[in-house]
């Protein structure tokens, strides 16, 4: 990567990205697993075995390995294994273009009840927050439940947005969290019917300041997603998707530098302040945008695809987003691809697995057989996961 270059000249270098590996893993009292430590290979990590048997919980605890909830967005208790104290720690060693990482997250059981926020800690020390984790490695995934993506609710695609951008930029997990903090104070001022416009004015500021830097993070990240997807072939075998976001915010952000859309949003939060307080809450801001993808080669919305054409759709998507993450870090993303194969056809199948190859990523994949991934034999690492046991094939 050449140092102080732009992002789209990041975008249009050439050569492969530095990789990130977890080279070893160890888990306990996480899920279904007691104990477990696996030592790991760069490249592609296959894990086949019978539904139930513990191939997405491993998937999860490396997910862990990043900001937030994980891939299932399970609260701390869930991931617990059942019968334990209620605490479960991850730990990984990561090797990556800056050297050999440790890093330990998880929580501690106690005899009242098991911690509510986990803990981070990075070489033997403890972290200020888990973002911290994301000089080391970002990690990206897709799973099942992401099949309904393009159809379900508009949440599930901010959501899916906001780890788009949090993997090119860590600080947008604060900035998110902190709109939602200054969100919720304003809703309470509703619910206690505070008619204090000092109050409000002073939340109000934070919420537009917030705000406005998050709908600015995420236009960011979409331009340049864009611009990485237009720098693909024409022919790919996933097929390109083409990107907008749709709300006031996002169209303010466009339109106006950020002062001004911050003083534009501000004013029309107060405006609305009747409209909010009857509907209990605040009903516009970056909290109600929209994610619009749509299948380019059909010029079709992609809630209107099939669902095999949805599936490689987000996957092209994932792909491009991996690639630009690649770009804007410096090193490659760890991928985490769970039953991935499931809808693909062997010639889909090995051109995903060459794509891999090329990105240079750490990549983990699931499966019920290991004659999904036929073409990886010799190149990629097999595992079986059985009963809370994973062992190398």
């Amino acid at each position: 990567m050449t140092p102080g270059a732009t992002a789209e000249d990041r975008i249009g270098e050439t050569g492969r990205p530095e990789q990130v590996s977890l080279t070893r893993l160890a888990l306990t009292d996480f899920r279904n697993y007691a104990a477990l430590s696996l030592d790991l290979q760069p490249g592609a990590v296959v894990l086949t075995g019978e539904n139930g048997a513990g191939k997405t919980n491993l998937l999860e605890a490396v997910s862990f390995l990043s900001p937030g909830r994980g891939l299932r967005r399970a609260t701390l208790s869930e991931v617990a294994r059942l019968g334990s104290d209620g605490g479960f720690a991850v730990h990984a060693q990561i090797d990556g273009p800056i050297g050999t990482c440790r890093i330990g997250t998880g929580t501690l059981g106690t005899a009242d009840a098991p911690e509510s926020t986990r803990r981070v800690r990075i070489n033997g020390e403890a972290a200020r927050s888990a973002d911290a984790m994301l000089e080391w490695l970002r990690v990206i995934w897709v799973t099942p439940a992401m099949d309904s993506l393009f159809t379900g609710p508009a949440a599930d695609r901010r959501r899916f947005l906001d780890r788009l951008v949090l993997a090119i930029d860590p600080a947008h997990g604060r900035r998110a969290l902190d709109y939602e903090k200054a969100m919720r104070a304003r809703n309470r001022l509703f619910a206690d019917e505070v008619h204090d416009d000092a109050w409000f004015d002073g939340i109000e500021m934070q919420m537009a300041e917030t705000g406005v830097a998050m709908a600015a993070a995420r236009a960011e990240m979409v331009r340049l997603l864009c611009a990485m997807i237009d720098r693909l072939p024409a022919e790919t075998p996933f097929p390109k998707a083409r990107l907008a976001l749709d709300g006031a915010i996002d169209a303010a952000v466009t339109a106006m530098p950020a002062l001004e859309a911050e003083e534009d949003f501000r004013a029309r939060l107060k405006s609305e302040r009747p409209r909010d307080r009857a509907a209990g809450r605040a009903l516009d801001g970056p909290h109600r945008t929209e994610l619009l993808v749509r299948h380019a080669p059909k010029d079709m919305p992609a809630e209107n695809c099939s669902t095999g054409e949805q599936k490689a759709l987000l996957l092209g998507l994932v792909l491009a987003h991996a690639r630009l993450t690649s770009a804007l870090s410096g090193m490659a993303p760890v991928l985490l691809l769970d039953e991935i194969s499931a809808h693909f056809d062997a010639d889909r199948r090995a051109a995903l697995f060459d794509i891999l190859e090329d990105l240079n990523c750490q990549a983990f994949m699931t499966g019920t057989e290991r004659t999904l991934f036929s073409s990886l034999e010799g190149k990629a690492q097999f595992l079986s996961a059985l009963s809370g046991t994973v062992s190398q094939q």
